[in-house]
């Protein structure tokens, strides 16, 4: 990265008069584990819908930190996840150490459908977890199984946001899609589920869920780049209802493991003429506010 990606980065947020960026969706985790992840990208598995992806962001897990940290990202997560039973635990506590050394980053935790996942999410919340990420893709679970639904108990109880990737993009799954997180909302109408990448294809209906449950939002992770667009467009009717829901949508990048530069999913949400209020809460103010951060 060269400092002109940086300061342009810096200049983004500075034209709107924030005090800086809040990014809800980047990855931190295990170096071993991301190796895996970021080869399992370059091999173009079937979760990537056999589309290239090459990683922009591929640096040691300092120079990662400092990249968002000169970007002016004033508080980040580091959305970790496992894909089999008696991962989410070993997880949890490489996460607790992170979030010991990294300040700016959002203490995130993570679960698996398994027995004691309700002890190991309580504990999770007692030592200070303040997001937690689930993936249904990857996990290939469903998140409606009856293991999990203490555990979404607490987390409804004690207000933590989940930050979850359940819609079928960029390629779907067993339980991807809006019917198995309905079920849940069903059962924990208010659990704070952050939809990751705005529920990827199917926009609109998690836009209906996020209409029915006024915990839910949305991140906006990859939607509206090119990268995206290309793969599963934006339908442009459904902009107004985005725009009505600008207290509840995050900014999310997925940082490192993007194919395009930091600046462009900025540029993406900018291109959308949503006004500058709709972008100060987007970028800032809505995750700030989530998370009880200092305000602008």
């Amino acid at each position: 990265m060269s400092d002109h990606e940086a300061g342009r980065v810096r200049r983004f947020w500075e034209g709107l008069g924030l005090p800086g960026l809040v990014d809800v969706h980047t990855h931190f985790m295990p170096e071993r584990v991301l190796r895996k992840v970021w080869a399992y990208f370059d091999a173009l598995g079937p979760l990537t819908g056999g589309v290239a992806w090459p990683i922009t962001y591929r640096q040691e897990e300092d120079e990662r930190a400092g990249l968002l940290r000169e970007f002016g990202v004033r508080a980040f997560t580091a959305m970790l996840y496992p894909h089999k039973a008696g991962m989410a635990r070993w997880l949890n506590d490489w996460a607790v150490d992170f979030a010991r050394r990294t300040p700016d980053c959002l203490h995130t935790s993570t679960l698996f459908p398994e027995p004691g996942v309700e002890s190991y999410v309580r504990e999770a919340v007692e030592a200070g977890a303040r997001v937690f990420k689930a993936h249904v893709q990857v996990g290939a679970y469903d998140p409606a199984d009856e293991l999990l639904d203490p555990a979404w108990g607490v987390l409804a109880e004690a207000g933590t946001p989940v930050v979850i990737h359940c819609g079928s993009g960029p390629a779907p799954g067993k339980h991807t899609g809006p019917e198995p997180i309905a079920r849940v909302l069903a059962r924990h109408p208010r659990l704070r589920l952050v939809v990751a990448h705005l529920g990827m294809p199917e926009y609109e209906d998690f836009l209906d869920l996020a209409e029915r449950y006024g915990e839910v939002r949305l991140d906006t992770t990859m939607a509206f780049t090119d990268f995206s667009e290309r793969l599963a467009p934006f339908p442009r009717r459904a902009l107004p209802r985005l725009a009505d829901l600008g207290d509840r949508v995050l900014l999310g990048s997925d940082f490192p493991n993007i194919p395009y530069p930091y600046l462009h999913q900025l540029h993406a949400l900018e291109r959308l003429e949503l006004g500058d209020e709709w972008l100060r809460g987007v970028c800032h103010d809505n995750a700030a506010r989530l998370f009880g951060l200092p305000g602008r």
